[in-house]
């Protein structure tokens, strides 16, 4: 096991870590943007899924946390946070048992987006004699889980709301269709037209007595919008606190934060370097989520199989060597983090701290 205060040079390759300056200030910097914003910050972990990171989010400021599985808040809650909005449906009769014991230990909240589903988390609450918090799930234009706007989410919200062990807490969506899109101008208005969705939706339940207490959307990849319309009451972004390719690709709020560290293995030719991470420590699924190299020349491909990163330079290059280290802005953090054990801190080249991913392989 790697010691802490040694240089990272000494890191047993591939490894994953984080430049622990740039992540405080992005921390620093988020906390500070949200409320200028006047929304608050209730950070996605699903691409964190440490602990401490977590904590270190709420001490920061923000007032919980948001999880994509109930493992993943089931870890949260071991580890001591206390207020979580599981952003999916729960369906099964043993999630939603764990789901009602979940509420024992801290404040817990889901979305939903069928009365059937309603039905039986109202019937599991009040059997373990505990109110679970509902938010209602509004398709904004993704078109993934979500009710309609407007007057079908209303008629869910009011299903909620006359079902024992269920209070409605409002609704919750995510304008992810937007990130696409490239035009700064084009995008905005793309939001717009999400948030009159999800505005015609609050409005459609306050016309029936039912106040939407939350309205909880946004992402890293909208942030630079989404929390400035004043329809969100807080905004889900967490992916920017680690800022890899993808999220700096889709803009530039916070710094670079997020690495895996390999070694080459082979220089087949002076053109080729072979790396020890493939795409079981280093994975894209498309140009868009590439990792990018640090400190390298001119790149032809980036291409990798299962355990070999596979990199060809424009020009020939002999000076890189076999042994030699070589660092990759991860490129899409949701995805790289869930295949490691341990997550490294550096500061200033030197390992100051390690935390195992609690969260990882919690997909249910």
């Amino acid at each position: 096991m790697t010691q802490i205060g040694l240089p990272k040079s000494e890191l047993d390759t591939p490894a994953l870590w984080l430049d622990l300056e740039a992540l405080e200030n992005n921390i620093s910097y988020l906390a500070r943007y949200f409320e200028k914003a006047e929304v608050e910050w209730r950070p996605h972990i699903k691409g964190i899924k440490v602990p401490t990171l977590a904590h270190k989010l709420l001490n920061a400021g923000a007032i919980g946390i948001t999880c994509a599985k109930l493992g993943e808040a089931e870890v949260m809650v071991a580890a001591g946070v206390k207020d979580i909005l599981i952003a999916n449906q729960i369906v099964t009769s043993q999630k939603i048992e764990r789901l009602v014991h979940l509420c024992d230990q801290a404040e817990i909240k889901v979305a939903v987006d069928n009365a059937d589903n309603v039905a039986a988390l109202g019937v599991a609450a009040s059997t373990a004699g505990i109110e679970l918090g509902v938010l209602v799930e509004v398709n904004c234009g993704m078109d993934r889980a979500g009710v309609s706007p407007g007057e079908p989410t209303a008629g869910l919200a009011e299903t909620i709301n006359q079902t024992p062990g269920l209070r409605f807490r409002g609704i919750m969506s995510w304008e992810g269709h937007v990130l696409a899109i490239e035009d700064p101008a084009v995008k905005c208005r793309a939001i717009d037209e999400a948030m009159i969705k999800v505005t015609a939706s609050v409005t459609s339940c306050e016309k029936r007595g039912l106040t939407c207490e939350i309205i909880s959307c946004g992402g890293g990849g909208t942030a630079e919008y989404t929390p400035f319309l004043g329809v969100a009451t807080e905004i889900q972004a967490g992916g920017l606190v680690l800022a890899d390719a993808q999220y700096r690709r889709w803009n530039g709020l916070t710094q670079p934060t997020l690495y895996v560290r390999t070694t080459v293995t082979s220089r087949p030719t002076p053109k080729r370097i072979i790396t020890d991470a493939g795409r079981k420590s280093l994975p894209f699924t498309n140009s868009a989520q590439e990792p990018d190299p640090i400190g390298l020349p001119p790149l032809e491909s980036l291409n990798a199989s299962a355990e070999h990163g596979i990199l060809t330079l424009r020009q020939e290059d002999p000076t890189i060597k076999v042994g030699d280290g070589i660092d990759f802005l991860v490129g899409y953090g949701d995805i790289t983090v869930a295949m490691h054990d341990h997550m490294y801190g550096i500061r200033n080249g030197i390992i100051e701290t390690m935390w195992p991913i609690s969260g990882r392989g919690k997909f249910n």
